[in-house]
């Protein structure tokens, strides 16, 4: 299963969510610098960070819905693709409340907007975990005949784990 946006014959999707995830989970970093130093300049410059990283997540969002929605109906990928996109465009959402919040405060945003920031980032962790579950365990976008109904990660490490468990000599 290939990607569907593939310009010059490269995937969109993958190149285009790099910069808003690096963007977006750094504004945080720089909200808590901010903190520690007391120079509301590092939170304005979370602020410009949240605003590229947003304009670049929704060119993003409309890239992996376009992918999402040639993965066939019914098969697990589709469901991870389904959990893995909603989750990017809530921590999107997220991330332009924070902006918004901060817009007539660059340097000093109220609570909610660190709070939405935080958020949105650890939220990232695991939709990124899906992404990275499509790509790499599902084959999305890399192999034409990619496995889209292959077991849960966490049913192979089971088996793997018991696998090496029955291997281990019993001491008595």
């Amino acid at each position: 299963m290939q990607h569907k946006v593939k310009p010059m014959g490269h995937p969109m999707h993958p190149m285009l969510v790099v910069y808003p995830l690096g963007l977006l989970t750094l504004s945080p970093v720089f909200d808590i610098v901010h903190w520690i130093t007391g120079n509301g300049y590092w939170s304005t410059v979370a602020f410009w960070m949240i605003a590229a990283g947003t304009l670049g997540g929704l060119l993003a969002a409309v890239t992996g819905t376009i992918d999402w929605l040639g993965i066939p109906a019914g098969t697990r990928a589709k469901t991870v693709g389904l959990i893995h996109g909603a989750g990017n465009y809530l921590i999107l959402i997220l991330f332009i409340v924070s902006w918004l919040t901060r817009l007539n405060a660059q340097a000093n945003p109220p609570v909610i907007a660190y709070v939405l920031t935080f958020l949105g980032a650890v939220l990232f962790m695991a939709t990124g975990y899906l992404g990275g579950e499509l790509t790499l365990h599902f084959g999305i976008g890399i192999e034409p005949g990619a496995n889209v109904n292959a077991s849960s990660p966490f049913s192979r490490l089971a088996v793997s784990e018991q696998k090496a468990a029955s291997k281990e000599p019993v001491v008595s």
